[in-house]
């Protein structure tokens, strides 16, 4: 597969499998065997999923923390460093987050997320930031910090446990550093939220799963450096400063193939990050805490045409369908596309009519099997972000809406099953 600028050369296969047991916590749910393996999980099941219980690493709040302050402004723009980047005040049209009312059905929050933030020639970027505003949502779009690094300057990065310059995925063009820092200043100024994948994407032997928490602190690091400095390396004196100060607005990320996140949440904690969405699967269940950070991981969805679940995410659909290959047989491109909408739509009803825990979906800019997966979210988009009671936000709204919920009421949450509807006066008193 040739490969494109900024694109991943090749969909990786799963690096391993684990195999565990969840019992179930009604009697109407049956037990579910999980297999899950970096971005490939199928879970065989004969009904509806049920919650499982909080793990090691699944904490309650003790009580939500103060509200964050927002520094004052003159309102006039301050460019920040080489002028690459900019405060231009507090971010327009957030989520209002307020405590739920006695008895209040939880909003159903859908979260639609992006791996690499590139805007390549296929303009991706830009389309579903324009959806994103069409229908009323909010995204969270994550930055690999090279593609606003140009090849010329790949000496610059210094990988964790790999050559210096090398990267698992290709450096952009000059253009394609252009057109992603538009969509960037846009996508904010749409009330979008911006977050990190990190920069090399690195997976398997060295990759994150390897990496000690310094590690992940140099890569962390050298995000911020990039972003930060990109009209120093790319010498573009023409392309306004982004109209926001990184170190203030990136509060969480994902991580390349969903490795690595136990050093990487206590590297997290010296950044003040909020989140983490790089946790490998898990059920659809209300979030937790791990290591006083929200943990916000892909979720299993129902995988029609069998009694599996599914992770929550292109690749996993990719290769389920087609094995991995991203050219699959194009006879089978409209039955695959359908298989996903309907999954993505399983998932989405079993907690709309239930527990309303938040839906996540994740995905790459990418073109698999004739783009199918992006045709696939276009009507998921459409289906859900207009219906009565959705809130499609970002992860870092979600993380607003949650610190401002009383303690109990978020473990009452955490109680229900994903299909389970029930009196909110009880859950919510």
């Amino acid at each position: 597969m040739k490969s494109t600028p900024g694109r991943r050369r090749k969909a990786r296969a799963p690096r391993r499998t684990v195999r565990t047991r969840f019992a179930a916590l009604t009697a109407a749910a049956l037990v579910v065997c999980a297999a899950a393996a970096g971005y490939l999980v199928l879970i065989q099941t004969d009904g509806q999923a049920s919650a499982p219980s909080r793990g090691k690493g699944g904490s309650v709040a003790q009580s939500p923390p103060q509200p964050r302050r927002e520094p004052e402004w003159d309102g006039k723009p301050k460019i920040l460093g080489d002028g690459s980047t900019s405060y231009t005040g507090p971010q327009k049209g957030q989520l209002k987050a307020v405590p739920l009312e006695p008895g209040e059905k939880p909003p159903q929050f859908v979260v639609f997320s992006w791996d690499g933030a590139l805007e390549g020639d296929d303009r991706l970027f830009s389309h579903y930031r324009d959806m994103a505003k069409d229908y009323d949502a909010h995204m969270t779009f994550f930055l690999t910090g090279i593609y606003l690094l140009p090849k010329s300057k790949q000496d610059l990065y210094h990988p964790p446990q790999h050559p210096v310059g090398s990267a698992a995925i290709s450096y952009p063009t000059d253009e394609h550093i252009r057109t992603t820092l538009t969509q960037l200043a846009a996508a904010y100024q749409d009330g979008n939220e911006i977050g990190t994948h990190f920069n090399g994407h690195f997976c398997g032997a060295k990759g994150g799963a390897d990496w000690s928490v310094e590690e992940w602190k140099s890569e962390i690091d050298q995000f911020y450096d990039f972003v930060e400095k990109w009209r120093t390396n790319t010498g573009d004196k023409d392309t306004p400063a982004l109209p926001f100060d990184f170190r203030k607005e990136v509060t969480g990320g994902r991580a390349p193939c969903l490795e690595g996140q136990p050093n990487l949440l206590k590297a997290m904690k010296s950044y003040g990050w909020r989140y983490d969405a790089s946790s490998p699967g898990d059920f659809q269940i209300w979030p937790s805490k791990k290591n006083g950070i929200w943990d916000f991981p892909l979720q299993m969805l129902p995988y029609p045409g069998g009694n599996y679940q599914g992770l929550s995410m292109d690749f996993n659909f990719l290769y389920n369908q087609s094995h991995g290959e991203t050219k699959g047989d194009p006879a089978k491109y409209v039955a695959w596309e359908q298989q996903t909408v309907d999954s993505y739509m399983a998932g989405f009803n079993r907690v709309y009519y239930g527990s309303r825990a938040p839906l996540f979906i994740g995905n790459h800019f990418e073109d698999w099997n004739g783009g199918i997966y992006m045709k696939a979210v276009d009507q998921v988009i459409k289906k859900v972000c207009a219906k009565k009671g959705v809130k499609c936000v970002s992860f870092k709204e979600l993380a607003d809406w949650l610190d401002v919920q009383k303690p109990e009421t978020l473990q009452r949450l955490r109680g229900l099953d994903p299909a389970q509807s029930p009196d909110w006066s009880t859950v919510v008193p």
